[in-house]
């Protein structure tokens, strides 16, 4: 293989990194003024069939960062719904084609009970808490804790939440958290081997705005700043590494590795990498990784801070249904040809996801978009 070099070392050990351990009503003061920075010219209505992310992302750049959207989704019937806290949001919404729904608390009330338990989780510890965020179905801060978690730690983190009343939902759910890194073991997708014995999946490729070729995977996978390789032979060292606080990290690709805009799509195809998007609950996500291979899923919140464990809280995540196990960190998350994210973590029982034991999976995936503009690159796309 040309430009490459054969590792001499046989690949051994195990890290596991995927994400551990883990009523609408009108309200009489309702404000029915347009808000800064909304505007009262429609965009071309939103309702779509096909529950594109970028519908959604849109109509939040619309409405304006100031304006009472507490956020958005697709419904059961395809049909975009956004959360929002005013009247006159409302019929903004309305204007573009898609569902307002009135939510009884504000997104900077809701995001003020987010930000408080990220500073208590990283000034002390969230415990065996699994993670929480900002839910639009609800309107209100979800906050996720394994059915059997009752420990101290773990209470006053819980208390500390619950003094937020009703802008605050308990979830007790199922499964240990953890990320999915793992042992043993260029498109997206596709296992990459550490230097220190553990095995990751690839993200996305990509390129600096200096021209520097790199790929994207997991900040947990780049902890520590080891040297990657794919097959035997050398792939690069770490470029940039972010793990806690995010979940992303990048690699340098040398010299003879033909780097592709496409995701391995095990069996069924590669997936071809036309863009990003940002994550809208209720759309179709599919993840590529070196254990489960393709698995597919709906988006069920983003903005999530999650819990690993051990002072390892990662803010800005999105939650999926894919399946994930271990070695599947770092790989690539689709929405039809639009990149979403890379693999984080994933709640799993004796090491496999929760669909294999009747549950809903519960996966964490970290915005592709926040990596790329972190490290200065833009992604290689399909030909």
């Amino acid at each position: 293989m040309s430009g490459r070099f054969r590792v001499g070392a046989a690949v051994a050990g195990v890290v596991v990194l995927t994400a551990a351990g883990l009523a609408a009503a009108n309200w009489a003061t309702a404000d029915t003024r347009p808000k800064a920075g909304q505007k009262s010219v429609p965009l071309q209505p939103a309702v779509t069939k096909d529950r594109s992310p970028l519908v959604a992302e849109a109509l939040e750049q619309h409405l304006g960062s100031d304006s009472g959207v507490v956020g958005s989704y697709y419904d059961e019937t395809g049909k975009l719904v956004v959360a929002v806290s005013d009247l006159a949001t409302a019929e903004l919404v309305r204007q573009v084609g898609a569902v307002p729904r009135l939510v009884r608390f504000t997104a900077g009330q809701l995001n003020a009970v987010q930000n408080e338990l990220n500073r208590i989780a990283t000034g002390s510890s969230a415990g065996k808490v699994r993670s929480w965020y900002v839910d639009p179905i609800t309107g209100t801060v979800v906050v996720s804790v394994p059915k059997g978690a009752h420990d101290f730690v773990t209470q006053r983190f819980l208390a500390r939440a619950e003094r937020n009343g009703d802008r605050v939902t308990i979830r007790r759910v199922p499964g240990k958290l953890t990320t999915t890194a793992d042992d043993f073991s260029l498109r997206g997708g596709v296992q990459v081997d550490k230097n220190t014995g553990y095995v990751c999946s690839l993200g996305f490729n990509a390129r600096t705005t200096k021209g520097n070729r790199i790929f994207l995977t997991a900040g947990h996978c780049t902890a520590g700043k080891p040297s990657f390789s794919r097959n035997g032979y050398i792939l690069g060292n770490t470029y940039t590494s972010s793990f806690p606080g995010n979940d992303f990290g990048s690699v340098g690709v040398i010299e003879g590795w033909d780097q592709q805009g496409y995701v391995e799509g095990w069996g069924a195809g590669n997936v071809a990498v036309r863009g990003i998007a940002d994550a809208t609950v209720g759309s179709t996500l599919c993840k590529s990784g070196k254990s489960t291979g393709w698995t597919c899923g709906r988006i069920v919140a983003r903005n999530v801070t999650v819990n690993y464990g051990n002072n390892r809280v990662v803010r800005g995540l999105f939650e999926h249904t894919a399946c994930v196990e271990a070695g599947d960190s770092g790989g690539a998350n689709m929405t039809g040809n639009y990149a979403q994210g890379i693999t984080s973590g994933a709640a799993l029982i004796n090491g496999q996801c929760l669909e294999k034991v009747g549950q809903t999976n519960e996966s964490y995936s970290q915005p592709v978009g926040e990596a790329l503009r972190a490290v200065g690159a833009r992604l290689v796309l399909a030909n």
